[in-house]
Formats: C-alpha cells, structure tokens, sequence
C-alpha cells in the first residue's frame, strides 16, 4: 500500500508549485525503528521507457533478498528538479511487486537537498511511507567545500541561506564524494551513518550499487539458505 497524494499528469508549472506545498508535510527526525531490510532504488531510461530497479537486502549484512524491475512509458519530460514526475511512476510499479517491504529506502537522486527542499527520496517518501535517503552522485542544489580525501571524511551542503540542507560525503579515497540527503522520516545525521554503513568497497551503498546493475539487466544473487527459511 502507498499514499497516493497526486496525479502524475502535471505540467511541469503545476509539478513545481505541488512541491512547494509537499515539502511542508516531511518529518526529517529519526525515531529509532529497528532497520533489518534495506532497499536502494535506481531508475534508468531506454527507448522513452522508464526503468526503475528496487533491490533489497538484509541490514547489516547486506545479503540479497529480492529485486523488482518495472518498465513504464516516460509522459514527463527531463527537467532538472522534477525528476519524481518523470521516474515516480515506474517507483510505484516495482514497488507493487516487491514481496517484502524495507523498512529503509536509499534513491539515487536527491532528498532535501534541492531548490524547493524536495527531490525524489523526499517525494516518493511521502508515498512509501518510509524512511527514505537521498545518495546522489552528483550536485542539483547547494554551495559546498571538498571534503577530505579519506573515506568518511565530509562537508556540509548549504543553501542559500546558510542552512544545512545535506553532506557532501567520500565513500571510498580516490573517488568523487556522493550528496547524501534526507528523504522523509530520517535526520541527516542517521542517514549519512546509514550510507557509510552500507558502503562495502565501493563508492556506491551496496543497495543503489546492485539496483543500478539490476536496472541493466542485471540478476541479483539468489538468497542465501539460511535466509530463504528466514523470509
């Protein structure tokens, strides 16, 4: 189930002003739910289709439990800062075939940390009811300095009133930082130890990282024994 909160066939005019009034409604506090399903979301575009992969698995250990791939005809078109009315619906459609439900969602996109306080993580957020997180790769919204070269080594991301608005975060030495934001139902804080936690040798978190390879064509691995008899 998800909160249906609008209609997706909105002009992109109609699309900005509904994000001024959904940006109200965030709760961006953590309540200290126990996390044991992590899901990462990635959505790619081929042949004016919209591809969305949602992969999840057990948190901390990170193993596979299910990947859900949905295809959806793209009606909205590419406008930076409303990328949740182009990629949105096909969010919905993968959800619908998830057999089990995260208790955490990590999108590759954006949280708070856009011009109007509510790109895709927060957006969809409101409609999965879930804790959700922003891990972009790279910059919509905000004034930054380089964090430091090692891993966990960080930097505030500011809007244009000096507020902290996310954290510019490296993952791995030697790569670019991701944009970590939250989403609905977290604080920046967590969210940022929730994606360190999950980052495993890579710059990606382990659940965008395989989603991405799944929205490709990827197969995730099947579930360990242990943990079919689990689920």
């Amino acid at each position: 189930m998800v909160n249906s909160l609008h209609p997706w066939d909105l002009s992109p005019e109609e699309a900005a002003r509904l994000q001024g009034e959904l940006r109200r409604q965030l709760i961006l506090t953590w309540d200290e739910r126990p996390v044991s399903l992590v899901a990462g979301v990635d959505v790619g575009v081929r042949a004016e289709t919209s591809i969305c992969a949602i992969v999840l698995l057990t948190y901390p250990h990170l193993e596979p439990v299910e990947a859900a791939v949905a295809e959806v005809p793209l009606t909205f078109p590419y406008i930076p800062g409303l990328l949740a009315f182009r990629e949105g619906p096909a969010v919905l459609a993968a959800w619908e075939k998830l057999r089990h439900l995260p208790d955490l969602v990590m999108f590759d996109g954006q949280g708070i940390a856009h011009p109007r306080g509510l790109g895709i993580a927060s957006q969809m957020g409101l409609w999965l009811e879930r804790p959700t997180i922003g891990v972009a790769k790279s910059r919509l919204y905000g004034r930054r300095r380089e964090p430091g070269p090692r891993r966990g080594d960080r930097a505030d991301l500011l809007d244009e009133r000096g507020q902290v608005i996310g954290t510019v975060l490296r993952t791995k030495e030697k790569t670019n930082p991701l944009y970590i934001s939250p989403g609905h139902l977290i604080d920046l804080p967590h969210a940022v130890s929730f994606v360190l936690d999950c980052c495993r040798g890579f710059r990606l978190p382990e659940p965008t990282r395989r989603a991405h390879r799944v929205a490709g064509g990827e197969l995730l691995p099947s579930p360990p024994a242990h943990q079919k008899r689990l689920f």
